[in-house]
């Protein structure tokens, strides 16, 4: 059977849906990339905000267009509304989160211990879903409450992935010509707290680099109060990415309360003050959610002030979109559309600022990068674009295909897409 896979929103979908490509190859179906020639679609939705949910209900649309008669709806938005997922052309089944784990085995009446034996090697998904990274689920659900947060509900109470499971998924990846996997999750700090006796990310991490061969270990977004001196750490060490991203959401005290983020603006900016003293170089990114509900002139401002004092190397801004279900769809003060629009680009107008001066600061350095797309420019030529371990995107020539290797670069300017470098030395595989 022909298989096609797509997905919306999260890195966590992009995991899931790398997963799913590793048990039907190993039950020995075929992935392809043109939905037109595929037997079945499953595609992994997402409902983060209204604008996620309309392009999950269009990419079903469109997958359906294509002539494939069964497509099989999982994800968040799908969970959230089954009706209307099944409503939608061409859709003959719903699998909610709750039942995701098993929708490879549900879907082919087969026992999930087949698919669950130790990989030998980690699946790519066909076409624009081939990377040289693979994400790697570690965890699933969230354990706290933000009052804009639909995700919670789609996804349930925090579960940790077994650390056999994970180390057994990454050592696939590495045997598939993987260079670089990313620990994923709901809220990915929260890994093991659950357990009895309750254990930390930090643990994860440890025997990933203890375990297996993998050249570069990158986390994806941790909430704030998640990050122990531990975890810090052990982001030192040369085949972990010197990346963190922070979601912060707001910098007025006032609205993180109304939002019931764990953390205060002082707070966090201890934290981050405590990683740069001890990672000086590290990139650390966030996320910022502006117009919540009784977002004031007064404390929108504060919240500039304290973006600009953090210096962020890069960030996501959204504008709060209101998900029925959670508390803030239901607070007063609804911030009108126009000023939310208009306060997000005043904020994407800072972090493209801070974006710059921190691509600026490395110019002159030599750092590694990790090639991910290279295309032939001349006869004797290569255009290669790939990421240092913080996040830098870096264009360079080449004189040999250098795909998914990595090179030691010397940054000589900026560009709109990153920095430019010119390569040191012959490419290496690790």
């Amino acid at each position: 059977m022909n298989i096609y896979l797509d997905m919306i929103g999260c890195r966590l979908n992009q995991s899931e849906i790398e997963l799913m490509a590793r048990q039907f190859s190993t039950a020995g179906h075929t992935l392809v990339e043109d939905p037109g020639k595929a037997d079945l679609a499953v595609i992994n939705t997402c409902t983060v905000t209204a604008a996620a949910a309309a392009d999950s209900r269009k990419i079903i649309r469109r997958i359906a267009r294509s002539g494939v008669k069964r497509i099989v709806s999982t994800g968040c938005w799908s969970s959230l509304h089954p009706d209307q997922a099944l409503a939608l052309p061409g859709v003959t089944q719903v699998i909610s989160n709750g039942e995701k784990d098993q929708l490879v085995s549900t879907l082919l009446s087969l026992e999930q211990t087949v698919l669950d034996l130790e990989p030998i090697q980690r699946v790519a998904v066909p076409g624009s879903r081939m990377r040289t990274r693979s994400f790697i689920k570690a965890q699933d659900g969230c354990g706290h409450h933000c009052t804009f947060c639909i995700t919670t509900i789609a996804r349930g109470a925090t579960r940790s992935v077994p650390i056999e499971k994970v180390l057994n998924e990454i050592k696939a990846a590495v045997s598939s010509g993987v260079k670089e996997a990313v620990l994923t999750g709901v809220q990915l700090g929260s890994w093991g707290k659950e357990l009895a006796p309750p254990i930390g990310l930090e643990n994860l991490v440890l025997a990933v680099l203890e375990r297996t061969d993998l050249p570069r270990l990158r986390l994806s977004s941790i909430e704030p109060w998640d990050v122990s001196m531990r975890l810090i750490n052990l982001v030192k060490d040369d085949r972990v990415a010197r990346h963190l991203h922070l979601p912060l959401q707001s910098g007025s005290a006032g609205t993180l309360r109304r939002m019931a983020r764990a953390i205060n603006p002082y707070q966090y900016a201890q934290l981050v003050d405590r990683i740069r003293n001890e990672i000086p170089e590290i990139a650390i990114t966030t996320d910022i959610l502006t117009g919540f509900p009784g977002e004031t002139e007064d404390e929108f401002e504060e919240g500039l002030d304290f973006i600009r004092l953090m210096d962020f190397a890069d960030g996501h801004v959204f504008a709060f979109s209101s998900r029925e279900g959670t508390p803030a769809a239901g607070y007063p003060d609804q911030v009108p559309n126009k000023i939310r629009k208009q306060r997000s680009a005043q904020i994407r107008a800072i972090l493209a600022a801070d974006r710059e001066r921190y691509r600026r600061k490395f110019i002159g350095s030599e750092l590694v990068v990790l090639w991910e797309t290279v295309e032939k420019s001349s006869n004797h030529t290569w255009s290669a674009a790939g990421l240092t371990d913080n996040y830098l995107r870096v264009a360079a020539e080449s004189n040999r295909e250098i795909w998914n290797t990595f090179s030691r670069v010397r940054i000589t300017g900026t560009s709109p897409e990153g920095v430019n470098g010119v390569i040191l030395d012959p490419p290496t595989a690790e």
